[in-house]
This record gives C-alpha cells, structure tokens and sequence, in this order.
C-alpha cells in the first residue's frame, strides 16, 4: 500500500485563544509545535502567523520568515504556509507569504464560499482578548473571496516561484474550477487536493460528501492526482479514516480540531498526528516521511525556498 502523508495544521485562524490554552500563538511556540507534530509522525506541517502579543491572525511577513527559517533549522518536516489567512486579509497580504519566501509548497484556495465562524458565539461567552469576538461575529457577512481572476494571479506566482498548490476544496464546485484551471493551463496535472469539510458554508463534513468529491475529482481530472482531507471539529477522524481507505491523505491538527477524542482537549497537534498514525497503522498502512512526502508531491525542494 501507498505510504500516507500526514499533515499537522498547527493553528489556523479559526479557533481563538480563549477556546483552548493550548493553542500556539507565538512564534516560538508555534515553531515547537511543528518540531513536536514532526517527531509524532507527521510529514508535512501547515503554518498561520499569529501575533505574538494577543493571538490574533497575522500576515506580517516577518514572523512567518521567523516561523518558517525557525522550523526548517531544527527539523526537515515539509512546510506549507496559508495563503489563506483569514478574513481581515487583503488577497495581497495572503500571497505576499509566497512571492516573498518562496516556500515549497503553499494552500491554493479554489473557489469562492460563505465562511462562517459566528455559531460558536453561543458557546464561548468570555474572552481573554478583545479582538475575539468581535473576530468571530465578523464571520456573519464575510465571503472568503476566491474568484477567477485571483485563481490566475494566485497560480502565475505559484509557478514563477516554484512553489506546490496545495488547493483546497470546500465544495464540490471548486473541483469544476480546477479542472478549468488545468484546461487553461494555469495548473499542471497532477494536481494536489485538500478536501476542507464541514465549514459553515462548504460542503459538510459527510462520508458521503467525501466520496462525492473523490468521485467528482476522477471524474473531471482523470486519475492524474493527489488528494488528501481535513475535516472540521469532531469529524477529523471519521473522515480521515474514511480518506486513507479510499486511497487519500489526512490533515490533523489544532487549526481544525482542539479536541484529542470527546471532551478531551489536544495538548498538542502532536498528540492527533500520534492517534492518527496509530489508526492508519492497525489498518496496514504506513506514514510518509517527509523525504518521501516531497518525493510523492514533486516539490523543489528546501534548498531552493527563500527563508
């Protein structure tokens, strides 16, 4: 069977500091967090910038170079910055992470979605900072803006630089996208996936939603791709498992779940990269390293990234 690449997304922009003290958020820590995730197993981590004083989504170019150069000198996990970002982010500050760093790989967002954190509000009533939830009551009118002209300039810089898209698809409609994408020549097969599931205002977090795609996937872009899924709260590891068997990938990690099992808080992205393997393993599979992640993904490389 084919090794499996384990993706550890390490904090994210959705959770907030007052919903779990174990979300990193300054840059030493975040660069731990990826230390930590890789000696779990994982062979790839996915990095946000957050800012060091309060939490609260970053895009400054200079603590990501720290973040990035921090993690690529103490371990050869494969490192995969957000051109996401989060809603407060112009679509320049999102890419500046690529065309300044150049990093092996980065996310490539596929299409335009509803994005909608505020539900959570009924949950979380007390906050450590006040820019939470003013954060995630924005969500209510934010659209997570992805349209076609943005797709070319977002895969003309991922080119220039050398840099994998990593391309997220939160609906089935985006797969349509990249096959357009790939007709227009804008993305060279074979193209590498994440299913995003459950976000309020994507598709959700269903075996049947996952098979869907997967099967939308082969059926726009042949067999000629790589895809991996993450999934949202309590269904990180049903569909994870689901994924592996199908033939797919898996992204853990605190950006999608703060939670190790129910009512259990992860300490660490490590601790799911940890219960992940061992659900892959009693299946016969084996994780990927990361030598063998960028073997699999094609990528340039980590003497060839800019941090």
């Amino acid at each position: 069977m084919p090794k499996v690449i384990l993706t550890a997304a390490l904090t994210g922009a959705i959770h907030t500091p007052s919903m779990t003290p174990y979300l990193p958020f300054k840059t030493e820590d975040i660069i731990q967090e990826a230390i930590r995730s890789h000696s779990a197993g994982a062979a790839v981590v996915h990095v946000h910038a957050r800012n060091p004083e309060d939490g609260s989504p970053s895009s400054n170019g200079d603590i990501f170079k720290d973040i990035l150069s921090g993690i690529k000198a103490k371990c050869d996990v494969v490192i995969t910055p957000t051109t996401g970002g989060s809603y407060t982010m112009t679509p320049e500050e999102r890419l500046s992470v690529v065309s300044a760093l150049k990093p092996e790989m980065a996310t490539f967002n596929a299409g335009s979605l509803n994005f909608a954190l505020y539900p959570v509000l009924e949950k979380y009533k007390d906050f450590k900072f006040d820019w939470e939830e003013d954060y995630l009551r924005g969500t209510e009118s934010f659209i997570f803006s992805n349209h076609f002209k943005s797709l070319h300039i977002y895969s003309r810089t991922m080119e220039e630089t050398h840099t994998r898209p990593e391309i997220e698809i939160y609906d089935v409609g985006q797969v349509n996208n990249v096959a357009q994408l790939v007709h227009e020549g804008y993305l060279k097969k074979p193209v590498y996936l994440q299913y995003v599931l459950g976000i309020l205002g994507g598709i959700p977090a269903t075996a049947e939603s996952l098979l869907y795609l997967i099967r939308e996937s082969k059926r726009l872009l042949g067999d000629d791709f790589y895809w991996s899924v993450c999934a949202a709260g309590r269904f990180q590891f049903p569909m994870g498992v689901i994924n592996v068997l199908e033939g797919g990938f898996w992204r853990v990690g605190l950006e999608d779940s703060i939670y190790l099992e129910k009512g259990v808080l992860a300490k660490s992205s490590a601790e799911q990269v940890e219960k992940a393997i061992r659900i892959i393993r009693e299946l016969g599979y084996e994780p990927a390293t990361p030598d063998e992640a960028m073997e699999i993904l094609q990528l340039k490389g980590v003497d060839k990234v800019n941090y």
